[in-house]
Formats: structure tokens, sequence, C-alpha cells
């Protein structure tokens, strides 16, 4: 088996393709934690502070958070891939397991974005959409970019992450939901969209009400996760699984109010998508022929430079940058300039024989390239082409030459340190290279085994309930069983994933809210759980798997019901300028239905139910009096 295994390693790693769809990944991957890392920052004193506002036991959390921000900042922008990469997954697991923020306010995602940048540790990503690739040309400026070939990276940068992250997932959420009846129905997903706490604003009661197709939509997905894992990489079927996929997370995201793991769950899809897509993307973006000449000294490094990065950020390839020493003479234009004239200034030639020179060319070059297109046209206004053109003066007439031969070529500053997926892959010993494969291939076999443990694990012997502890051997079993699990859930983000299953809404029939009596002595609405029964935005994501998934379920806890209305009032009563000492706030309750089977309009009738006042909350001081029926799930 293990032979079987380094043998497809093997073929995969000498299998080179583009390096796109690993850099969009990084990309798209950087934004989404940046995204929630800011969300953790407007959120940081319900979610950190024992009391929100009133005991903050972490002072300076927020410090730390914005330096997690930027760290995604730079691993979104390529920017020190490894370092930024290696850092972003340590703060994951140190804000994970050394805060509230997995025991509260988790819901599956920050484990999901653990095991993901695992991977981006060993993945090409400064390859492709990065500033790393620039820094590396940067570190050679008398090389011109057309000298460089494009970047390849081996198929396992695309096939493992997948394999695992989404594949992996895919096969262990299935076989949980085989064990649920709204599943086996085929309402798998029309079940939490008619459910209130669950759904985004975007009505889908037009679909919902299609109980053919719903039960499609619900069938689909069980199989579409259940051949995921076997079938997603052959040359045909890619192109299928790539639009299902999107589309099923493409729904999540704008249709239930857990959109970072939607938008997680989306990432993936540019390793999913068929290379020759990108392929065929590229070629309508990019011109055919440039639209724009730019004439450049190529015995000045900082016009070297600025011509690299300028054609690092030309995507429709629009300016063609040419040494002005071999090819002034090529254009009609400027042959009654003199060589001197000509290296004093950066001209550009357009495609009608228009001349520019000087802080023109930016504009021009800036235009041509489209997107920076409306910063080009600033630089030509009144008043800021003038301040533009006085600072290129001074630095155009202050730049060095260098009388260059073919020492030029040579590396002058040193480039950025290779990445580990360099170490692994890149090396100019075939035998190590053999080595690293084998060693890849085993942390495969490795990874492999800690999935199944977990699937196997939750997934049957804890569904068919069955007992581990009969023996001395089976229970030592189990205790290996755990420590496997321990270790994968932490570092790796393996974790089973029975999300919204029966057992989850086998008598959710009633939802919670909270109102305040204002100065006026009218009832308001926190800004938290609306009339309808729905979590307002930005209460999504992990808040809202606070509220609906710990705080109000079947079988109401009741301290951990009245821990989080603490929370909630402490932390929206200030965001409102309420004085907590001097308002009331009341506790409402709604009945709703979350039936196994089939039924029309629903999610309308779930959202239109009446309210009944349970129970209030009143502030005194630094303590809460929160008076609650002693069994809601009796009302």
């Amino acid at each position: 088996m293990y032979k079987r295994l380094y043998s497809k390693v093997f073929a995969l790693s000498n299998q080179q393709v583009p390096a796109t769809g690993v850099g969009l990944f990084r990309l798209l991957y950087g934004l989404v934690a940046l995204q929630e890392i800011l969300f953790l920052i407007y959120f940081n004193h319900l979610i950190f502070d024992p009391i929100p506002y009133i005991d903050v036991e972490f002072p300076m959390i927020v410090c730390f958070l914005w330096l997690w921000a930027v760290i995604a900042f730079c691993l979104a922008i390529g920017y020190r891939c490894r370092f930024s990469s290696i850092a972003n997954y340590l703060l994951w697991l140190i804000f994970v397991n050394f805060t509230p923020m997995q025991r509260d306010f988790d819901g599956g995602f920050d484990l999901f974005m653990i095991g993901a940048n695992f991977f981006l540790l060993f993945m090409p990503i400064d390859k492709a959409f990065a500033i790393d690739a620039l820094r590396k040309k940067l570190a050679q400026p008398f090389v011109h970019y057309s000298q460089y070939q494009p970047n390849q990276v081996s198929r396992l940068s695309y096939l493992l992450p997948v394999l695992i992250c989404l594949g992996f997932l895919y096969f262990d959420s299935a076989i949980h939901k085989l064990f649920a009846p709204h599943w086996r129905n085929g309402l798998g997903a029309w079940l939490p969209s008619s459910v209130p706490y669950y759904l985004s604003a975007l009505d889908m009661s037009w679909l919902l009400n299609q109980e053919s197709l719903q039960k499609a939509i619900g069938y689909t997905i069980l199989a579409f996760q259940f051949s995921f894992p076997f079938l997603f990489d052959f040359r045909l079927l890619r192109p299928v699984y790539f639009l299902i996929g999107i589309s099923l997370h493409l729904g999540i995201t704008l249709s239930f109010n857990i959109y970072p793991f939607g938008l997680g769950m989306l990432i993936f899809y540019a390793l999913v998508m068929p290379l020759s897509w990108y392929r065929k993307i590229g070629a309508r973006i990019r011109q055919l022929e440039p639209s724009l000449a730019v004439l450049y000294d190529q015995q000045c490094p900082l016009c070297n430079r600025t011509v690299l990065t300028l054609n690092h950020f030309d995507v429709r390839r629009s300016v063609e940058f040419k040494p002005a020493q071999l090819h002034a003479q090529d254009y009609p234009a400027l042959m009654r300039l003199e060589q001197k004239t000509l290296l004093t200034d950066l001209y550009a030639v357009d495609r009608q024989g228009k001349v520019y020179s000087g802080i023109d060319t930016y504009a021009r070059i800036l235009i041509a390239m489209g997107y920076p297109a409306v910063f080009g046209y600033g630089l030509s206004l009144p008043g800021i082409r003038q301040i533009a053109q006085r600072i290129y003066r001074r630095i155009a007439d202050n730049r060095a030459r260098l009388d260059c031969d073919i020492t030029c070529a040579s590396s002058i500053s040193a480039p950025p340190s290779p990445s580990l997926y360099d170490l692994l892959f890149a090396s100019q010993n075939d035998k190590q290279t053999k080595r690293n494969l084998h060693k890849v291939a085993k942390t495969l076999a490795f990874i492999i085994l800690l999935q199944l443990n977990s699937s196997i694990h939750y997934g049957l012997l804890y569904r068919y309930e069955i007992d581990t502890r009969q023996t001395a051997f089976s229970s030592a079993l189990a205790d290996m069983s755990n420590a496997l699990l321990m270790f994968s859930h932490t570092f790796l983000g393996i974790t089973p994933h029975a999300l919204y299953l029966h057992d989850h809404f086998a008598g959710y029939e009633h939802l919670l809210a909270i109102t305040y009596i204002d100065g006026n002595g009218n009832e308001q609405w926190l800004p938290f759980v609306n009339e309808q029964g729905r979590l307002l935005a930005p209460n999504w994501g992990r808040v809202h798997s606070m509220w609906a998934n710990i705080a109000v379920t079947p079988n109401i806890d009741e301290l951990r019901l009245k821990k989080f209305i603490m929370k909630v009032t402490a932390f929206w009563g200030h965001k409102l300028g309420l004085a907590l000492d001097g308002t009331r706030f009341i506790v409402k309750m709604k009945k709703i239905r979350a039936p196994f089977e089939w039924e029309a309009n629903l999610r309308q009738n779930n959202l239109s139910g009446a309210w009944s006042s349970i129970g209030y909350a009143q502030w005194h001081g630094r303590e809460i009096k929160i008076d609650l029926p002693a069994d809601i799930d009796a009302l």
C-alpha cells in the first residue's frame, strides 16, 4: 500500500503545472483570514471579556489582533510568505487554544482554517500573485522580465490540499448525514434554510417551496460529498465537481449567516478549477499586442527595478518595456531626440506614435494597465501633476547609473529565503529529492490515518453507540484514539463535521431574543435578533454559533444561557450607549417548527410567529440579575 502511495506522490511531483491556482488560493485565504480577524476586533469585548466592557481580562488583545491582521494581509499579498504563513498558523493555534474563541465562538471555522494553513506552509505560495515573486526579480534588477519563464509547480500542490481539506471533510460529513432522517429524506439543505436563526436577509422561499427540487439538491449534496475524494481529479469530471461545489458553497455563503465557513470552502475551488480554464481566462485578459511601449535607461538600477515592478502588476500585459539604448531607433517618433536626452527621462510611445515623457509616461502606463487607470488620470489633474512632476524630477536627476557589463546580471542583493516547498521539491540532488518525497508520502499516510481515526470514532462508533470500554484491549485502543484525536484536532483541524443534523434540530422548537425599554418607556429590539427571529448582521459567523448553537438549543442549559444573555446585553448596551443600570432588558420567546418532513411555507411561518415575554435582565453595577422560567423547554 505504501509503495503505491509513494509511486503516486512521485508521479504527481514530476508533473509541472502553472502556479496560478496556488497563488490565487493563498490570496483568497489571506483575505478570508483578514476579514475574520477584523470581525474579532469588532467583537473583541463580546468574545474575550468575561463581562464585556466591564470586566476586561485581556486589555492587550486588540494589539495582538491588529498584529495578526497585518500578518494576514502580508499573506494575502504574498509578502514574506514563509514567515507570514508560519506566523498566521501559530496565531490560529494560540487564539483557538488559549482564549474563549473556540469554546464559545467557533462553529468549526477556526479548525478548518488551521487545516488549510497547515498546507499553506508547504505550498509554493510565493510563485504567483505574490510580492515575493517580485522581490526575487528585484534582487537581480538587470535581468529583463522577458528572461523569466512562467512559474511551474508540482501537481501535488493542487491535489493534496483539496483531497485532504475538502475530500476528507466531505466524506466524513456524508457519513454523519446518513444517520440524520432529514438528510435521508433529501431535506438536508431545506431544514436549516427554514429556521430563522440560520438565515441571511436573502429570501429563498420560492426555492424552498419546491419540494422535488429541494430533495434533488439534498441527494445531490450526498452524492457529491461521497464521490468527491475519488472522482474530482478525473479530467472530464473536474469541471462538473468544480461547478457543483462552487454552486453549493456560494449558496451557503449567500443564504445562511455562516458566510465565513462558506467563503473558507470556496477558496479551495481555486485549486479545483481546471487548469485549462486559467489559461483561457488569461488569454482573454491579456492584450494581443501591447498598447504602449516604454523606453528606459538599462544602466540605471532604479529604472530597472521600476520596470520590473510595473511589469509585475501589469496583468493584462498592455505595456512593453524596452531598453532605450537598444530599441530607441525602432520608433521614428524618438529619432529627433539625442540619446543623452532620451536617457534623462522615461519615454513612452503609444500605437498612434504619440510620445510621452516624465510623469506623463507614468500616467499613460497606469491608464494602459486598466485597473489602476483612475490613478493615471489623477496624475494628469492640475496641481497633482505639478507636484508629481517636481518629485519625479528630483528623483530622476539624482538617480545613480552603472557602466554595466555582463556582471550586471549577477545578484546585487540577497534574494528572499527559499520556501519550505523549494526545500522539499527543488533540490538539485536527486537522492535528496527522493528522500523528501518519502517524507511527504509518510506524512500523507499519517494524515489519512488520523482522518480515518476521527471518522470511525465519531462517524461509526459514536453513532452506533458502541461501548469501547468493554475490555482492557479495546479501552487501550480508545485511549490511543482519543490521544490521536486531540493531536489531529489541535494541529491539523481534523474534526467531525456533524453540522446541522437531527441531534441538533430535534426539539428545536423555540427562539429567544432580547429587547429593552428605552428612555421614553418604549420597547426596542436589541440589534441582535430581530422581530422575525433572524440574527442581524454583523452578528453572524461565530457570534451566530454562540447564540444559535450553544445558548439556545433543544435542551437549554440555564447557566450557559444566562452567561450569554449577560454578554449580549453588556456588549450591545455599551454599543448603543445605554446606561445599563437604568435599562431593563426583556427576554422574548416564540415557537417555531423544525420537522424532518417537507412542509410548504415553513420558512415564512417560522419568521412570522408571535413573541411572548418570558423573563427579564437588569444590571446593578457589575452584577446582573436574570429572571427566567425554571424550564424554558416546557413553555
